[in-house]
């Protein structure tokens, strides 16, 4: 019988992976882009910006009349919900899945938001896209990695699921029995 391989370890690496470049980008954007400055990629359509979101993803509650309490509150729902992916990762991450990837996705995208929030009390975001007229809210690496393995998990969950091969033929093999029996 062989042993699956165990890609726990590389899915977490997945997870700092994305840490380590939402870090990179988010100096080099510190660094090199004013706060409220743009650097002009694609006219009419990407720019690189420097904002200082307090709120969270689409600058949902920025306008809050208490912002050091929605600071604390969006980084303990951070780290809560950082926490249960972990967790869940560590479950399924035995074997490569589009779940299993999607986790990985979310806890590093979630982990790069609360180091800001907790460095700087606010997250960088720094990706401006203009969609024909409409200016898409700015984001950053860390929001992409989660948005994408939100997605993920979407596709994964409407995939029809093979049934287990072992059970089919079990139950193939009880059909067959049952059939001779009644002969």
């Amino acid at each position: 019988m062989s042993r699956l391989r165990d890609w726990r370890g590389w899915l977490l690496a997945l997870s700092a992976l994305i840490v380590v470049l939402d870090r990179i980008t988010k100096l080099w954007v510190s660094k090199h882009v004013g706060i409220g400055d743009v650097i002009i990629v694609i006219p009419h359509y990407f720019a690189i910006s420097h904002v200082m979101n307090p709120g969270a993803a689409f600058s949902m509650f920025t306008d809050s009349p208490h912002p050091d309490r929605t600071r604390w509150l969006l980084t303990g729902f951070s780290l809560i919900v950082a926490a249960i992916v972990l967790i869940i990762l560590l479950r399924i991450g035995r074997r490569l899945t589009l779940t299993a990837v999607s986790m990985a996705l979310v806890l590093g995208g979630a982990i790069g938001n609360v180091w800001d929030r907790f460095a700087y009390g606010t997250v960088i975001d720094f990706l401006e896209v203009h969609i024909v007229r409409y200016h898409w809210p700015d984001f950053n690496l860390a929001d992409s990695a989660i948005v994408i393995g939100g997605i993920l998990l979407l596709i994964d969950s409407l995939r029809p699921r093979k049934s287990d091969p072992n059970a089919d033929g079990q139950n193939q093999n009880d059909s067959l029995a049952a059939a001779r029996e009644n002969s």
